[in-house]
């Protein structure tokens, strides 16, 4: 069987879009990190969380937070999906791609299903 390698393949593109968006994150997190040590050192210093909170910048580190686990969750479901239908089309029965990924026969099932319907 020939192995499709290239961008051509949809869990290859899934995958790569999977990196970019965790080197965002990554940055993303170490910048949200930084601004939680200063928060720590002012609440530390004796200041209120009213008066931190309202003085932080905008994106707060909540903020923050919260768009970097929206982008893996994307990202990241569809690497799984792509990723899925990759083993099942290299006849990867649904069983052992359920005991690989940890979950049930019937998520993978609609894993494919989803995928799917997203090429529709």
């Amino acid at each position: 069987m020939a192995i499709d390698t290239g961008e051509q393949d949809p869990a290859v593109r899934a995958l790569r879009e999977l990196m970019a968006v965790l080197d965002t994150c990554l940055t993303e997190l170490g910048g949200a990190r930084a601004r939680a040590e200063k928060l720590l050192e002012e609440r530390q210093a004796g200041r209120t969380w009213l008066d931190i909170v309202t003085a932080e910048s905008r994106p707060l580190v909540v903020e923050q937070i919260s768009s970097v686990m929206a982008a893996l969750a994307s990202a990241g479901g569809a690497w799984r999906r792509e990723q899925a239908h990759a083993l099942a089309a290299e006849q990867v029965s649904i069983n052992r791609i359920a005991a690989m990924f940890g979950v049930t026969r019937q998520r993978i099932s609609a894993l494919l299903r989803e995928r799917a319907r997203a090429r529709t």
